[in-house]
């Protein structure tokens, strides 16, 4: 098989050998094919280094002299024989060094890979100075030269070189994995030309070395690899020297590569842990098949205990007796008898005194309130959900404190859909595909844009000023006096330095057996794959780097492309990067109002540009812009669902008998009253807390004043609803009497929903998030106040409203009435008669009693799967209107973005940079730790699927290093004159340098060079000559002390693409994982602080901090909030267990049902959840402790009777109360425009609402049935003959002796509007 193969390549050898004419007839080992110069190459316009050639001479070898020798060592220590040999060469001494100066370019991006940098310069160093240079070299094309030392002669301007194939491998492999620090990319995508890293092979790679359009080649080669095992023939013997793997050190002196550079050198590559598999039992659902065992188990209980009391034959049991008064049942028969007998008093003594009473509260209320002229609104999110000291947040003021905040983005995201894409033949750089969007028109227009923005002014009203791009730009090259080309915008235009003329530029290319032109499309081509070029290879002659002097890195420039096949991108991205400054800070108002014009700017040209471009925009003020907007916008939705609510509760007060009477009988004025007391309560603590320094939100304006209205409503249609359908007035009992013993009946039941509430709230202060902390403390006040106002406000208001109506005059207009006329019976009640006669008896008959528990049984453990499924985060999307110009961008961004924001790994102080352990634990080139910090981030980006990295660190360490490498001519001292000891900037051809290099040979910094020579390289402006000077991409990564200690440093990698809060959040996990590893590795280096660590920090983490944790302070909060409803319902129901556990699992449905339902209807959890949770708690409080006590208080004989006399009289006012009052409100939010209070608001509190009024109206009632605490009054006693238990049965206020009067006279009424 080997036979049959080696004959075709033989053949192809020859022919190719054959098809040019040949000047080395002679090939033959100790022969050259050139020697000596022979001055400029005349086909070569274009080069970085002089493009001298060489002569033909096809003539033995030369002995090399004692001064080459020495050079050649130096350069090309493989060709240089040892002192007891003859060294022969063909090339001179001039030829070895102009050779030395080509090495030194290509080798400052390969001297961080020994074994590399060997290779390379061994293919030149056989090419020019080989003895046997003949043997692999054959001339094709020569040009007559006069004016040559030697009379006229034969310049060589072409030849063929042959190499084995195995020997081109080999160089190319050793090389392929070099890294750029500055970039993250392969050194290989600038020495490929148009094919990049991806796309290059050994033979890629050669044309391009020896093309002489790249810049440093002097002369066309063309590379001819013979395949293994053939020969070219004609006594050709292909260059199939000794090439060092990049896991071998070439010298002893030297390193091996480094595992970054080289995966030959890497140990193995051990993959990180796949996550965990999702939790499954067999091939089902782990989390589904549990649930559905819980229901079938908790079923199987039920339905065996209710066939167990059928069995026992409950029916023909003896009336109940007694049941035995245990000391805690007296003790909490005391609490509420003194209870009654406090609030019989107080209710007694405000209604004697209303008017005052209702000064003091106004007075009170007022003052309290008056606190709010000191409010301060918290918009900032990052005070709103990071606690100050929270990791995030010093972390973020870490960061800030050493290198600044972090920049602005101002971005346009351009594409041309349905545009054609079109096919270009580059003379230099073969076919290549570009997009629709990469056409000259669409570059000018996309220049006319920046030129605009360039020349732009806006007004800051505040500073008084005009405000330009180089007011607030930022300038990495010019920080202290840019002008606007020095400011740093990313866009494909700047490989044109933004200049319409270069843009517009052509040029003819000759490419010896071509000629053409070269115009955008060859420069573009070229930069994409080079783009630190200074300058390109083609005749345009146009440098790669930006206006402002960095380079532009396609994949920031460019959108939606395939690979690394940037010409068919389907996007151009324009990116400026403006200073940040402190909210506090003059020039932070300079910001905001260029960024304001900017937008005004990016419409114009949207529009303008509307029928061909689709152009998508943003700048860092556009989310808080919009979020704004969309508040100002919804303020009416929220004003008409509040008034709804009013409007509600003021028909629904009244209770109305004649059509004579509604104006006596309506209670708009004490609604009014009960609404401004609500309101009230919500102003002072909000008051009270601004005076105490507390600061508020606007979800707090939003979310606390429907919570205590809901609250605040439920009391007041309970204590009316009692005044006006359970209670008549004694003989010989005065109105204020009469009120009072209203009081003391509804009071207990108020104080045990608020008391609840409030210590639940208060405990969810507890919580690490500002907002919800605030929220909960603004909360728990409100209640309390409400309460307190409630008791003593509205009980004044509902004195004089009772006065009022006994006299007969009209609501609203006191000062007309009908006179003093007794009621001609009870209003028309719709809801309670529903309840008694129909809702009550189907809910509690013995078929549908069964078939409640196992339904809410169910939705409970569906509830607890469905928990599991509820997404965890809050996409930036939901924060804007449907129609903000931003959810487009966001589009966009998602579609075309390459890689996500970049991050930085920092560390901090206590860290030895300077000595050899410590830089060896940094860098990543030869003779660098295989775990450092560098290195560590490489290998993380081998599998972004778990580090979330796209591009690894830059590491200004291996830059410093390179910079320091005496090849090159970037780090020179000044070696005499005025300037003596100072820094020679590589751009200075000045003799004072001359052998001034800081190092003599190749090796690390001792600690005083380290420090001497740092601050040079940060201020080191990079050049075509050195393009390691660390000005602009370095100078803002370190953070120096005074006395030359690095204080904090930063290492720059980009992460991919992140498109949900979740992958942001997983991004952060992933990145303190990895951050972590590496602090515990450089702990290790010796001299390094026991404190010193190392931690990612990028703009999102301070708000995607809170889902680490967010769902387990969750659970904590509500859990917390749910302890205090059981120990005070506990307490106030008389230390009755049962009740209080029936109180405590109905709200614990109530939530695990909402949570499920979020999961089923698309609402996220986060924190705005967990505060509409946490308010869910306060709600559900209402909708189960007021029947729960209606449960407790009963005196009929059986657990059904006492559950049908708490659901008729109680669940009529929670339905009044807490249903009503919230639904009308709630619906109209459905009409807002911002996705945020339509997900959160709308439909999370309707699903509150919902499900807390079918668990308090139908599931509590149920489980009241089976489980409550028996009577303890003998059956048949009455309430007021009969020592009760719980809420003071016994007291004698809490007779009903009007109950069947109350019934004849529903019978009797007449039809007139009414509700009850």
């Amino acid at each position: 098989m080997a036979g049959s193969l080696a004959l075709p390549g033989a053949v192809l050898a020859a022919l190719l050998a054959l098809a040019s004419p040949s000047f080395t007839p002679i090939h033959r080992a100790g022969y050259c094919a050139f020697y000596g110069e022979c001055g400029r190459n005349p086909e070569v316009n274009v080069s970085l280094v002089p493009s001298k050639v060489p002569c033909l001479s096809n003539t033995p070898a030369q002995v090399a002299t004692s001064t080459l020798l020495t050079l050649l060592r130096s350069v090309c220590p493989d060709l240089a024989r040892g002192d007891d040999e003859t060294t022969l060469v063909c090339c001179t001494y001039a030829q070895l060094s102009a050779l030395r100066l080509s090495i030194a370019l290509s080798g400052t991006v390969l001297a961080r890979c020994p074994s590399c940098a060997r290779n390379f310069a061994s293919l030149y160093c056989h090419n020019t100075c080989s003895p046997n240079q003949s043997l692999f070299i054959n001339v094709t094309r020569v040009v007559n030269r006069t004016g040559v030392p030697g009379g006229p002669r034969m310049a060589v301007v072409e030849y063929q070189s042959f190499y084995r194939q195995r020997f081109a491998d080999a160089a190319f492999a050793s090389c392929r994995g070099v890294r750029l620090p500055a970039t993250g990319g392969f050194a290989i995508a600038t020495m490929c030309g148009r094919y990049g890293a991806q796309l290059c092979t050994p033979q890629r790679w050669l044309d391009f070395q020896g093309d002489k359009n790249n810049g440093l080649a002097p002369l066309q080669i063309d590379f001819q690899l013979v395949p293994n095992g053939t020969e070219p023939g004609g006594a050709i013997e292909p260059l199939d020297v000794r090439v060092w793997r990049c896991a071998e050190a070439p010298s002893t002196d030297e390193e091996p590569c480094s595992c970054q550079d080289c995966a030959e050198a890497c140990p193995p590559v051990v993959p990180p842990a796949d996550p965990p598999p999702p939790f499954r039992l067999g091939e089902a659902d782990g989390v589904l098949v549990i649930c559905i065992l819980l229901f079938a188990f908790f079923a199987i209980i039920f339905l065996v205990s209710l066939l167990c009391r059928r069995c026992s034959d409950e029916a023909a049991a003896p009336p109940a007796v007694p049941a035995a008064r245990w000391c805690s049942a007296r003790v909490g028969d005391a609490t509420h008898h003194a209870l009654a007998r406090v609030f019989c008093r107080w209710g007694t003594l405000v209604a004697s005194w209303p008017v005052v009473v209702l000064v003091v509260a106004t007075v009170v209320a007022g003052g309290l309130s008056a606190g709010m002229v000191t409010l301060r609104l918290t918009t900032d999110p990052v005070e709103l959900w990071s606690a100050p000291d929270s990791r995030a947040r010093q972390e973020k003021a870490f960061h800030d404190q050493h290198f600044g905040p972090f920049l602005r983005t101002n971005q346009v995201i351009v594409t041309a859909p349905g545009r054609a894409s079109s096919h270009y033949d580059s003379v230099v750089l073969g076919a290549k595909n570009f997009s629709g969007v990469l056409a000259q028109d669409v570059l000018q227009a996309l220049l006319e844009l920046q030129e605009r923005l360039a020349r732009v002014e806006a007004w800051a009203p505040h500073a008084g000023r005009n405000v330009t791009l180089r007011d607030v730009c930022y300038a990495p090259l010019n920080p202290t006096a840019p002008a606007v080309g020095d400011c740093a915008v990313s866009s494909a235009t700047q490989y044109f330095q933004n200049n319409r003329s270069r843009l517009a530029l052509t040029a003819l290319q000759e490419d010896g057996k071509y000629t053409g032109t070269v115009d955008w499309h060859d420069h573009l081509i070229y930069c994409v794959n080079s783009p630190l070029s200074f300058k390109d290879i083609t005749a345009l002659e146009l440098s790669c780097m930006a206006e402002y002097g960095g380079p532009v890195f396609p994949y920031i420039a460019f959108g939606g492309y395939r690979d690394s096949e940037y010409t068919e991108a389907e996007a151009l991205i324009v990116t400026y990067s403006l200073n940040n400054f402190p909210r506090e800070d003059p020039r932070h108002e300079w910001v905001l109002s260029w960024e304001g014009t900017f937008l005004q700017v990016v419409r114009d040209f949207q529009r303008s540009h509307g029928p061909n471009l689709s152009v998508t925009f943003m700048a860092e003020r556009s989310l808080e812009d919009e979020i704004n907007r969309t508040t100002g916008e919804d303020l009416p939705v929220f004003a008409i669902s509040y008034l709804l609510v009013f409007a509600y509760i003021a028909l629904a007060l009244g209770e109305y008998t004649a059509w004579h009477r509604v104006l006596v009988e309506s209670k708009v004025t004490l609604a009014l009253g009960g609404i401004a007391v609500v309101l009230g309560a919500v102003f002072a603590s909000m008051g009270l807390l601004a005076l105490l320094g507390v600061p508020s939100s606007l979800i707090i304006l939003e979310v606390v004043p429907f919570l205590v209205l809901a609250v605040g409503a439920d009391n007041i249609f309970i204590f009316v609803q009692e005044l006006q359908q359970q209670s008549q007035r004694e003989p010989e009992e005065t109105r204020e009497q009469h009120l009072g013993r209203v009081l003391a009946q509804v009071a207990p039941s108020m104080l045990l929903c608020s008391l609840s509430e409030a210590v639940c709230f208060l405990l969810g202060a507890l919580s690490s998030m500002p907002a919800v902390r605030t929220f909960a403390l603004t909360a728990a006040l409100a209640i309390v106040f409400d309460f307190l106002l409630q008791m003593s406000g509205f009980v004044a208001l509902v004195a004089l409203d009772a006065r009022r109506q006994e006299a007969g005059r009209f609501d609203l207009c006191c000062c007309c009435g009908t006179g003093k006329e007794r009621p001609g019976g009870a209003g028309v009640r719709l809801l309670r008669p529903l309840l008694e006669r129909y809702y009550t008896p189907l809910l509690l008959h013995p078929i549908v009693r069964p078939c409640v528990v196992l339904l809410f049984l169910f939705l409970t453990c569906a509830g607890l799967f469905l928990l599991f499924q509820v997404p965890v985060g809050l996409d930036q999307e939901l924060a804007l209107p449907q129609d903000s110009y931003m959810l487009r961008y966001f589009s966009a961004l998602n579609q075309y973005l390459a890689v996500g924001v970049p991050t930085y790994f920092i560390t901090t102080g206590g860290y030895d940079f300077s000595s050899a352990n410590g830089t060896n634990g940094i860098c990543s080139s030869a003779g660098c730790n295989a775990d450092s910090l560098t290195q560590t981030i490489q290998h993380a980006t081998s599998f972004p699927n778990v580090s979330y990295l796209a591009i690894p660190a830059t590491s200004w360490v291996d830059d410093f290093l390179d910079w320091l490498n005496p090849t090159s001519r970037c780090c020179r001292i000044h070696q005499f004159g005025e300037h003596l000891g100072e820094f020679c900037p590589s751009t200075s051809d000045s003799p004072t340098c001359v052998g001034g290099q800081c190092l003599k040979v190749p090796r690390r910094p001792t600690a005083e060079e380290f420090q001497r020579f740092l601050p040079w390289f940060l201020q080191d402006r990079p050049t075509l000559q050195c393009a390691k000077g660390g000005l602009g991409a370095y100078d803002t990564a370190v953070s120096l002390g005074e006395n030359g200690t690095i204080l904090a440093s930063r290492f720059m990698a980009y992460q991919r693409p992140l498109r949900t809060s979740q992958e942001y959040t997983a991004a952060l996990r992933a990145a303190r994982a990895l951050a972590d590893t590496i602090t515990r590795t450089l702990r290790r280096v010796p001299g390094t602080d026991p404190s010193f660590r190392v931690f990612p920090y990028t703009v999102t983490y301070v708000y995607y901090e809170q889902y680490l944790t967010v769902v387990a302070e969750g659970l904590v909060t509500l859990a917390l909030c749910l302890v205090p409803t059981f120990v005070v319902s506990f307490l106030l129901l008389g230390m009755d267990l049962r009740s209080s556990c029936a109180t405590l699992v109905t709200i614990a449905m109530i939530l695990l049902d909402t949570v499920g339902a979020m999961a089923l209807w698309g609402v996220p959890y986060n924190a705005v959840a967990l505060i509409n949770l946490v308010a869910a708690v306060g709600i559900s409080v209402e909708f189960v402790s007021h029947i729960t006590c209606a449960f407790a208080r009963s005196a009929q004989p059986s657990r059904v009777a006492r559950a049908a006399e708490a659901t008729v009289t109680m669940g009529s006012k929670v339905v009044a109360g807490v249903a009503m009052t919230n639904l009308p409100g709630v619906v109209v939010l459905a009409f807002a425009k911002a996705q945020l209070i339509q997900i959160f608001f709308f439909r999370l509190n309707l699903i509150i609402t919902l499900v807390g009024l079918a668990h308090g109206l139908v599931f509590l009632p149920v489980l009241l049935s089976y489980i409550g605490p028996s009577p303890r009054v003998p059956a048949g006693d009455t309430l007021g003959d009969t020592q009760g238990a719980g809420l003071g049965l016994s007291n004698p206020y809490f007779k009903d002796k009007d109950k069947d009067k109350d019934k004849d006279k529903d019978k009797a009424s007449a039809s007139v509007p009414g509700k009850g």
